[in-house]
């Protein structure tokens, strides 16, 4: 069943999730149990009973006022069985079968490259930096489907400003963790691991670029990224990078997963553009995944509606050479 979320009601108040992640199991104190009966490879596993958040655990966040407003929010049912995350496999149901075994603590996320404060960042410190917003955005996929999914993060800004880079710093290259013994698929898909995505700076401090921890009020499940992501609503999703360990803030744009492998299918900037399709297929309809069929294909809008917002970032550049 698809919920629409009045303004006032957070949607993990509204949205009938329990149904599918069976929360309560999760909090009690028989939680590895309660996972199991659920089988916890298609929500992410409970990994660690002992660790301070997990998925499944509840995020205190605060109302964003960067919250897309009107939009029909995708059931987290499809939102945790429908995802592209090849370190566990390419078809859009293997995520949820393999990312079970994603150890999410401890985990640390470090800071290098061209900024005062090199450090080391463990999750629970992110998550205490400011306080956590959910925000409702679209997802769209560069192979033309799309979401809506009520995110729980902050601004990136927040975190690069406690970085404090260096004048000279001109882009920010996120690294996602590589571990082909948690990440089986690693040995088969043929990327450059470990997987890379990068956003010029002024790109990755813009108000919308969110880190981010959870979705539906909870800890991101496994198979969505957990346990810290990006998400860049702007731009097509490979661009916000899951399960990211390092941050690397660096003068030269940086080589990016899939523009290594395929730069005429795969741009660095890769902003949502229905006036540039895919070379093997049109960009300018999308399919919202979860919606009736006869409600699915819709108009794909310029930088996925966020124009009036970041469209100022691309003054002057040709949006068809550099896509």
């Amino acid at each position: 069943m698809l919920i629409r979320k009045p303004n006032d009601i957070p949607s993990s108040e509204i949205t009938s999730q329990s149904a599918y992640l069976n929360r309560r199991n999760f909090i009690s104190g028989a939680a590895a149990a309660g996972a199991m009966a659920l089988g916890a490879d298609r929500v992410g596993q409970l990994v660690d009973p002992t660790s301070k958040v997990y998925a499944g655990t509840k995020l205190e966040t605060v109302t964003s006022p960067l919250s897309t407003t009107g939009e029909t929010l995708t059931t987290l049912k499809d939102i945790t069985s429908y995802n592209n995350f090849y370190e566990f496999g390419s078809d859009k149901g293997d995520p949820a079968r393999y990312a079970g075994k994603l150890q999410t603590r401890p985990w640390t996320v470090s800071v290098e490259g061209l900024v005062k404060n090199k450090k080391t960042f463990d999750i629970d410190m992110l998550l205490k930096l400011v306080p956590l917003e959910e925000r409702v955005y679209r997802l769209r996929c560069v192979e033309a489907w799309s979401m809506v999914i009520p995110w729980v993060g902050y601004s990136l800004s927040e975190f690069i400003k406690r970085c404090e880079p260096l004048g000279s710093a001109k882009y920010v290259q996120f690294l996602s963790l590589a571990d082909p013994k948690q990440m089986p698929y690693m040995k088969t898909v043929s990327l450059n691991w470990p997987y890379s995505e990068g956003l010029r700076m002024d790109e990755a401090m813009h108000p919308l670029t969110l880190l981010t921890f959870g979705l539906y009020g909870e800890a991101l499940p496994n198979q969505d990224g957990a346990p810290v992501r990006l998400i860049v609503p702007w731009k097509y999703g490979f661009k916000s990078a899951k399960s990211i360990v390092k941050i690397r803030f660096v003068a030269e744009q940086p080589h990016t997963a899939w523009n290594d492998m395929a730069p005429r299918e795969y741009g660095f900037y890769s902003n949502v553009n229905p006036d540039v399709d895919h070379p093997r297929w049109t960009q300018r309809n999308e399919r919202r995944i979860g919606e009736a069929f006869y409600k699915q294909r819709r108009a794909t809008l310029m930088f996925n509606g966020y124009g009036d917002q970041v469209a100022q970032l691309y003054t002057g550049m040709d949006l068809k050479k550099n896509f």
